[in-house]
């Protein structure tokens, strides 16, 4: 019985598994089923936008890129895919990329938790205005030193 709870609380952090019991004990007059934990924990991560672990593994493989371009649903999500790798997830299978990602993920819902801000970082901007074509004659000076460099 003990391995069954520990094996389905292990996607929380330590901090929301006590947040989540003190919500079910409070509120209920019996000691909280399987169950119910889990409904308090994945209810305490909501309240303060958090998805799930897993949902939040979802959003961060099915992100397109630029990733930080995203609306993203919470911050952890986004700064755990980008600390998992992005090619890593996108190119391995879920058996392992799924650990690698619960990890960067609970460190940022503990952070979330003691009330850190976490901060998306900003979209590389574009280019204000396009640079000038070159002449004729400067792209032939160009081809020119490429094909000397290249030794053709």
């Amino acid at each position: 019985m003990k391995k069954l709870w520990l094996d389905s609380l292990a996607g929380f952090p330590v901090e929301q598994i006590l947040k989540g019991a003190k919500h079910a004990i409070e509120h209920s007059e019996y000691l909280p089923t399987l169950h119910r934990m889990l409904e308090c924990c994945h209810a305490g991560l909501s309240d303060l936008g958090l998805p799930a672990p897993h949902d939040a593994y979802v959003e961060a493989c099915q992100a397109p890129s630029p990733k930080s371009a995203q609306d993203w649903s919470h911050a952890a999500v986004y700064l755990a895919g980008r600390d998992s790798d992005w090619f890593f997830l996108a190119n391995n299978p879920e058996r392992l990329t799924w650990p690698v990602f619960k990890e960067n993920y609970q460190r940022y819902v503990s952070a979330v938790l003691r009330g850190e801000q976490l901060e998306m970082p900003e979209p590389a901007a574009l280019e204000q205005k396009p640079s000038q074509a070159l002449t004729r004659e400067e792209q032939l000076a160009q081809l020119k030193q490429l094909r000397e460099r290249s030794g053709l």
